[in-house]
Parts: C-alpha cells; sequence; structure tokens
C-alpha cells in the first residue's frame, strides 16, 4: 500500500490501482453520507480530481494518486457510503485505475513515511 500527502492509498495488482482514502482521510471526515465515484472509462492523470465524498462536516475532492484509465467505480459506495468510515483502507475503496505509468506508483510513500508524514500535521 501506498500514500499520497492528500491522504488516498494506492494497491496495485498487476497493472491495476486500487484507490481509497486513508483511515486519517475517513477520521478528520466524520461520516460520510454521499460519494461520487467515477465511471469506467475515464481517463486520469495524477492529481486530477477522481472522486467526491461529502460527510456531515464537509465535501471533499478525492485526488487521482496515479494516471490511467479508470476500470471501475465502486458503485456500492453509492448505496452504501458509510463503508468508507467503516473499511477505509479496503472495502471503501472509490476506484479501480489500470496505471498509464507504474513508475508513479514508486514515488508515493510507503506506509513508515506515510506514518511520520500524520505526525507532522
Amino acid at each position: 500500500m501506498r500514500f499520497t500527502k492528500d491522504h488516498e492509498w494506492v494497491v496495485v495488482e498487476g497493472d491495476v490501482a486500487t484507490v481509497g482514502i486513508t483511515a486519517y482521510a475517513a477520521e478528520q471526515l466524520g461520516d460520510v453520507v454521499f460519494v461520487e465515484v467515477p465511471e469506467a472509462g475515464k481517463t486520469v492523470k495524477q492529481g486530477d480530481q477522481l472522486a467526491v465524498v461529502e460527510s456531515v462536516k464537509a465535501a471533499s475532492d478525492v485526488y487521482a494518486p496515479v494516471s490511467g484509465d479508470v476500470v471501475e467505480g465502486n458503485a456500492e459506495l453509492s448505496d452504501a457510503p458509510e463503508t468508507v468510515n467503516a473499511l477505509p483502507e479496503s472495502g471503501g475503496w472509490f476506484a479501480k485505475i489500470k496505471l498509464a505509468n507504474p513508475a508513479e506508483v514508486d514515488a508515493l510513500m510507503d506506509r513508515d513515511a506515510y506514518e511520520a508524514y500524520l505526525g507532522t500535521l
């Protein structure tokens, strides 16, 4: 699992990256009440807006931590947005992206680096 400073995570299997938000981000948001995930076929560049998550506190954009084509959005989140709070780093994923540039993943933080980063916030 790799992480961004915007609190997204990435898990790569083959050439597909599963993307979600970290437990820290989910905790900061509070109770998630709505999630808008991308549709398959959308092309994103690293840093582009990928999804929207709304909580009782605020609406936030989720940014693409990697470039590529969305192959699946987690449609289950529209009916069960609370999954983002319950399982932020597993079942609460937002999208699966076919990687355009696998080297982008290597530039992201590993868990130790991310934990150290959280300590600076």
